[in-house]
């Protein structure tokens, strides 16, 4: 189709990004909600450079100049990308730097910059700094002409631009006595740089990116300083510039709590701190000029699938590669325009990748002060929203078992809303029960601690086949599952470490149990969102618990389809990517068209975190022109161009950003009457479509279904923190109409969970009360 008829993915996802900044802006959220945001979209862009910006990196690389859907060549979406990120960067930091660090300060809680350190504070982190963070840190010196040393992924330097002082005598690396200007300026320094940076081994062929070696810096001149003066006595020439980096350690709290004798809390940076007293670190020089750096690189580097061996080894050495691997942006702070542009050219960027910002290069770690606890500073959680307690099922009865709540019917969660204790419930029962004989489980992100993963390894050292699937090529999560991996497989558990060419995205946990009768029967769990307690606090996910014979049946034939040798089979219930999620989509929506009339028009509903494949795309265009209504929920990235006159005028496409990250997959058919009603792990990409294993499922429960659809459809009725894609791409909030109060589709959500876990708790009498005349 036409490329007028696609918008770009990257600068799609931007905007999003821009509608995140927005909840950061909106001076209706509490001050540490909207510092939330900000660090979200400072983290979201530090994955959209390693990943997307690096891809198109990679293309130009390699002379690739074919035009996107959009029409868009790799460099030119390079330069739209710079453009439009810049424009969200000043916002972003407009409004950490005039509004919610001073908002923050007003209610006792201060982040204070160099420049606002009172005398005593100064002293105080002096000294902090020379008992604390000093021997921690190690300087290298950068010598002209030799390869810059190695910065790795995302870490903070520190840059220190450096003069010797008049008569200072340093040694050399051999221990003799010389003057440190003459040795730098003939480069007659012995020995190599404090940490010569190393090349590492390249990545296989293939999809893999190898590793940029690191570039010379260029020498300063002789006469760039003003202040160059007289050579010091016995020197060969003038003093000439030298430079040395030290990154700021990792592990050390970003934080550093002032001393304070009044109420409230400030807080030092630990970046401003290296970087005001790092001088401690040269003796006999004099530091003339210091900058703030953080390199962003390449992300996007695929394993060697051939290597089935040692297939663990080479996804070790992709993390490691990442720390070297080219560079695609560098975030300096506002110091020295000159030191920055010779970093810039060190590193082997183009003046377009380096991004000078106004404060705090690294705003990822804002997170940290945005979740501090109302231990640490008093009156924190009256900094945030109002809190929604994720609501808890009522009690099942004494001595009923979580079997016995899934056999009366399928059970509907709705995350964060309710808690995610029933998945936990779920597994902690599979792996005490005596009755229950395996537990298989696929696990994409989870967290450092899971409980969920502990249940597994419990259940297999409890004697049960334990079989789980554990992608450990989901992206930056790798070393955190080939660590869960090893453990599970100590445990005794069968463990399959994804799935070659595929990355497995499905979220399903099938348990195999004994019934009281002898008879073997199986309950199954399917959600649209990770396995992970923790984001389960912060995502919206869905998820369905089913003894139903038919879907559990299915599911047993999916985990022997991933795990062992099976030809591809036809399933009816559930439908799996790669092999026909996409094609039943298409069908489905293409049915909507052959049954939609004037007097009966099709609907499709849709909620997806992105929509970009575009086969799907056409598909809804042909709809759309066969008067079928769409309407789309679309989180990220939407390529869609909506509202076009005899192509997609009866499409309609809507984004909720609120407090909670929405992450549900939701797909709605009217068939005709018939209505089909779906949950899914996937997004509408390609990735997701043809290049990952997913599962889509349908809710046959009546009533959960009816519950489904009123979710779906409430996203639709949002004028608070709802906005509108146009043809032209641009965004627009909805507000409410005159006179009407906003809607929220989130805390509807919330208010609807409430009022159903209370009828459920105090049930309406069932027996009527018949009145009699006293006798």
């Amino acid at each position: 189709m036409a490329s007028e008829y696609f918008f770009n993915r990257e600068l799609s996802w931007l905007e999003f990004n821009a509608r995140v900044l927005e909840e950061a802006l909106d001076p209706e959220n509490p001050p540490l909600e909207r510092l939330k945001f900000l660090a979200i979209v400072g983290s979201n862009f530090d994955e959209f450079f390693m990943v997307r910006v690096a891809s198109l990196k990679a293309r130009i690389r390699a002379g690739d100049a074919d035009r996107d859907s959009a029409g868009l060549a790799p460099a030119e979406a390079l330069e739209a990308i710079s453009r439009r990120a810049r424009e969200i960067a000043g916002r972003q930091y407009e409004c950490l730097l005039q509004q919610i660090l001073p908002a923050l300060a007003a209610a006792g809680l201060a982040v204070v910059r160099p420049a606002s350190w009172t005398g005593a504070e100064r002293r105080w982190l002096e000294l902090h700094f020379a008992e604390r963070i000093a021997p921690l840190l190690t300087p290298l010196r950068v010598v002209p002409g030799e390869e810059f040393p190695t910065t790795g992924n995302l870490r903070v330097h520190a840059a220190f631009l450096l003069r010797p002082e008049e008569g200072s005598a340093l040694a050399s690396l051999d221990g003799e006595p010389t003057q440190a200007a003459a040795a730098l300026a003939a480069g007659a320094a012995a020995g190599p740089a404090t940490s010569p940076a190393t090349t590492p081994a390249a990545v296989p062929a293939g999809p893999a990116i190898a590793p940029a070696p690191a570039a010379p810096f260029p020498p300063f001149p002789a006469n760039q300083s003003a202040s160059a003066g007289a050579p010091p006595p016995g020197a060969a020439g003038p003093a000439v510039d030298c430079l040395a980096v030290v990154q700021v350690p990792r592990n050390l709290d970003r934080f550093i709590r002032l001393p304070t004798e009044g109420p409230g809390l400030r807080l030092a940076l630990l970046d401003d701190a290296v970087a005001a007293f790092g001088a401690r670190l040269f003796p006999g020089y004099a530091v003339r000029e210091s900058i703030l750096f953080k390199v962003t690189r390449d992300a996007d580097i695929g394993v060697d699938e051939e290597r089935d061996e040692d297939f663990i080894a080479a996804m070790e050495e992709i993390l490691a590669d990442r720390q070297n691997s080219y560079p695609v942006r560098m975030s300096v702070s506002a110091d020295s325009e000159d030191l920055a542009e010779r970093l810039r050219i060190a590193v082997g960027l183009e003046p377009s990748d380096l991004y000078t910002l106004p404060g705090p290069i690294d705003l990822r770690s804002f997170m940290e002060l945005a979740l501090l606890p109302e231990t640490d500073f008093p009156g924190a959680d009256a900094l945030r929203y109002r809190p929604w307690r994720p609501l808890r099922s009522p009690e099942p009865p004494e001595g009923s078992t979580i079997w016995d709540e899934i056999r009366k019917g399928d059970l509907l969660l709705h995350a964060p809303y309710e808690s995610f204790d029933p998945v936990v419930r779920f597994l902690d029962e599979a792996a005490q029960d005596p009755d229950v004989l395996a537990v298989k489980m696929t696990l994409y992100r989870t967290s450092s601690s899971s409980p969920l993963l502990k249940a597994l390894a419990k259940a297999a050292r409890n004697g049960k086949q334990v079989a789980v699937l554990v992608e450990v090529k989901a992206r930056f999560d790798e070393e955190r599952n080939i660590a869960w991996a090893s453990r599970l497989e100590q445990a005794g558990a069968i463990v399959i470490y994804g799935v070659a060419r595929l990355k497995v995205h499905a979220k399903a946990a099938l348990v195999v149990r004994r019934e009281e009768d002898g008879s073997i029967r199986r309950y199954l769990h399917l959600s649209t969102g990770n396995y992970n307690e923790k984001t389960a606090r912060l995502y919206a996910d869905l998820s369905l618990f089913t003894a139903n014979d038919d879907l559990c049946r299915e599911a047993s034939i999916f985990f022997n389809m991933i795990t062992g040798y099976s030809a591809v089979q036809e399933l009816r219930h559930l439908a799996v990517a790669p092999f026909d999620l996409k094609a039943r989509i298409i069908a489905a929506i293409g049915r909507e068209a052959q049954r939609s009339s004037p007097e009966a028009p099709g609907l499709v509903m849709a909620k997806m975190n992105s929509l970009v494949d575009e086969d799907v795309i056409t598909a809804l265009y042909r709809a759309s022109a066969a008067g079928v209504k769409v309407m789309l929920n679309v989180r990220g990235v939407c390529m869609l161009v909506p509202g076009v006159a005899g192509l997609s005028e009866n499409i309609s496409v809507v984004s909720v950003v609120g407090r909670y990250l929405e992450h549900a997959r939701v797909l709605y058919f009217r068939n005709g009457g018939a209505e089909e009603l779906y949950l899914s792990s996937a997004d509408w990409m390609p990735r997701n479509l043809e290049r990952r294993v997913e599962l889509m499922f349908p809710v046959l429960d009546e009533a959960l279904r009816s519950r489904v659809k009123d979710i779906l459809l409430a996203y639709f009725r949002d004028t608070a923190k709802a906005h509108r894609l146009g043809p032209s791409g641009r965004w627009n909030k909805l507000a409410p109409a005159a006179g009407e109060e906003p809607f929220s589709a989130q805390a509807w959500f919330y208010e609807s969970v409430k009022r159903r876990h209370a009828a459920e708790e105090n049930p309406a009498e069932r027996e009527l009360q018949v009145r009699r005349r006293p006798s």
